[in-house]
């Protein structure tokens, strides 16, 4: 009897002990996914996102960690497919997430963050449709910010600086170029310029033959492009091909190195408003630029910065409230500023407002000799 007394004891001390260990093993670390577009159409977006993330989870580790934990960040392709986005935002959530990383395109956020709200969890997307932030999601962040805030500050441009008085817009049919045309409609209407042109298009068309000839014929002074990366490219030759001479001027994407390399020629010349942009010659942004390079053996366009700039703002935010608790980190984002010259991983000083859209300030670029080049910045609004 008190052998078999004995071995029960032992079991228990046993399974205890291994309880134990566990629990501590699981507090060692904080589960920051990034649930990103790897393959597919978003691919070079979602993947240089996920490469500025890394590279920051890495120098987290390397100092210690957020409050003693090192970062475990998870590869999630979401293969640029909103329905898989939304199941692999439930698959982190299941597997212990503090935050998510991701995604990137705004038709994937739409649809996968109402997941990631149900369950209280923080999400830093680099989506820039509108509507993310206007639906009441209060763990949903940016990492930059939304077309409502970025295309208004081209508005001054094409009424000052252009002066034109027609104008045409060409605008990929998703969510992305959607909150896009609809803030540029409606800024063109409140400063009396008229949209001569209103052309839209489908994510991946190759041929832009006929949007070009029904711009050029249409009288414009001016385009608005609002393009996908690829698209963009196809577009600019194609207009470069028919020989339309009116400033092409795009948000976001449209002077992007990516672009750039793949429109060739055809984008010299092309503007941009961005909320960030790999060119500035700020000292954060050129030694964080140096990083990138050098680890990766190849140049990010603005997301890989956006990438990183979500860890730091989880750590710094985290560090604030002294515990893992993702509803008081929502709480804590919501009306902070961190100032980058004391929270130097933020690269620029960023501020977000109670419905998580970001501030910071913002450049307006060129394309010059085969680089996208900053010609001016643009205050934070």
């Amino acid at each position: 009897m008190k052998r078999q007394q004995f071995l029960a004891a032992a079991a228990l001390f046993a399974t205890a002990t291994l309880g134990f260990s566990g629990a501590a093993s699981a507090q060692e670390v904080v589960k920051i996914p990034c649930v990103c577009e790897l393959s597919g159409a978003g691919a070079v977006s979602g993947t240089n996102y996920r490469d500025g993330a890394r590279m920051a989870v890495d120098e987290i580790n390397a100092a210690g960690g957020i409050l003693g934990r090192k970062i475990v960040m998870t590869d999630m392709d979401t293969q640029t497919d909103p329905q898989t986005s939304r199941a692999l935002v439930q698959k982190a959530i299941d597997s212990g997430a503090y935050a998510i990383m991701g995604t990137v395109y705004s038709g994937s956020t739409i649809v996968n963050m109402m997941v990631a709200q149900r369950a209280g969890i923080v999400q830093m997307t680099g989506s820039e449709a509108p509507n993310i932030t206007e639906r009441g999601n209060p763990y949903i962040f940016r990492t930059s910010s939304g077309a409502q805030k970025g295309v208004p500050a081209l508005t001054a441009y094409f009424k000052d600086q252009l002066k034109v008085k027609k104008i045409a817009v060409e605008w990929v049919n998703n969510d992305f170029g959607k909150g896009g045309h609809d803030v540029f409609r409606k800024e063109m209407k409140r400063v009396g310029i008229d949209v001569v042109a209103d052309v839209p298009s489908e994510q991946g068309q190759a041929d832009f033959s006929a949007d070009v000839s029904k711009i050029k014929n249409s009288g414009a002074q001016a385009v608005f492009v609002y393009l996908n990366e690829e698209e963009d490219a196809r577009f600019l030759k194609e207009a470069k091909k028919q020989g339309l001479k009116v400033p092409l001027v795009g948000e976001v994407t449209l002077t992007g190195q990516k672009v750039i390399d793949l429109a060739g020629g055809a984008a010299e010349g092309a503007f941009a408003h961005v909320g960030l942009a790999t060119s500035a010659p700020i000292p954060s942004i050129e030694k964080f630029v140096a990083k990138f390079k050098k680890r990766y053996g190849r140049d990010t366009d603005h997301n890989g910065i956006k990438g990183y700039i979500g860890i730091y703002a989880i750590k710094y935010a985290t560090e604030m409230i002294g515990k893992f608790d993702s509803k008081a980190l929502a709480k804590k984002l919501h009306g902070l500023t961190l100032d980058a010259s004391k929270y130097p991983g933020m690269l620029l000083t960023t501020s977000w407002d109670q419905h998580g859209e970001l501030s910071r300030e913002s450049f307006m670029t060129e394309v010059k000799n085969g680089k996208q080049v900053v010609i001016g910045t643009v205050p934070a609004n």
